[in-house]
């Protein structure tokens, strides 16, 4: 791949990553959340109960940002947060009935985000977009880090 390839690649994510994130920022300030809040809530609302740890791996985001997360989402009503069984150490965090009724909300915003991020695509493309980005974030991950 020539740079100008390249470069129409890298741009083309980087323009898709930072508009995505401002859409979903726009959608989430009328509920009080921030990006990656809602991650939270839909991790919790597909999986339910988990330790912060569980939960940090399955976003794929460091532990600092989700104990951050979940305290300001507990602190607002929409989690509980209890020692774990096995570990005193580590924390449970599940949602709270508020939380959960919340959690709809935000479905509907991330169902709106979709359909506005793939407007104007054949059903057949959007229907693999999933994958397509899911292969590319593989390839992404599997580099070693220099």
């Amino acid at each position: 791949m020539d740079f100008e390839e390249a470069d129409a690649v890298n741009q083309a994510v980087r323009l898709l990553t930072l508009r995505h994130r401002a859409r979903i920022s726009a959608l989430l300030a009328p509920l009080g959340l921030h990006p990656g809040q809602e991650a939270v809530l839909l991790e919790l609302a597909r999986s339910g109960p988990m330790i912060q740890a569980r939960l940090s791996r399955a976003l794929g985001v460091e532990p600092p940002s989700v104990t951050l997360m979940t305290r300001k989402l507990e602190a607002s009503g929409y989690l509980r947060r209890t020692p774990a069984p096995s570990d005193k150490r580590a924390g449970v965090v599940e949602l709270t009935e508020r939380g959960a009724a919340l959690t709809e909300q935000v479905k509907e915003l991330w169902r709106t985000l979709a359909e506005e991020t793939v407007a104007g695509l054949p059903a057949g493309t959007a229907a693999g977009l999933p994958g397509l980005l899911t292969t590319l974030a593989r390839n992404v991950d599997s580099r070693p880090a220099t």
